[in-house]
């Protein structure tokens, strides 16, 4: 069972990256930001999945802009066992972070 930050990725630029996958046995409630430490504006992605590829209605941001070294937060988001949280950026210089909590099904 996790607690805190569960996970940081800076994905590479213009690629789909699993940030987090909740384990089995677990539900989590998490809150993800995702900062741009480049100067100039870039495009993010973030879904909430069933699989390493989101389909498209599981997208909760597409194509969002985040001003340059500026953040979006996504807080209160839920997700059961299994659930990866996917994310992509247009840029290299950008952070996905996660942090929760989880709680054993069990």
């Amino acid at each position: 069972m996790a607690t805190g930050r569960v996970a940081t990725v800076a994905p590479s630029a213009t690629s789909l990256a699993t940030i987090y996958t909740v384990p089995i046995g677990y539900y989590g409630i998490y809150n993800i930001s995702i900062t741009n430490t480049n100067t100039t504006p870039v495009t993010i992605r973030l879904a909430v999945a069933s699989g390493a590829t989101p389909n498209a209605n599981e997208y909760i941001e597409y194509n969002a802009t985040i001003v340059g070294q500026g953040v979006l937060e996504r807080t209160g988001i839920v997700a059961g066992a299994g659930v990866y949280i996917v994310g992509y950026a247009s840029n290299s210089l950008v952070n996905f972070n996660v942090w929760g909590i989880e709680t054993s099904t069990t």
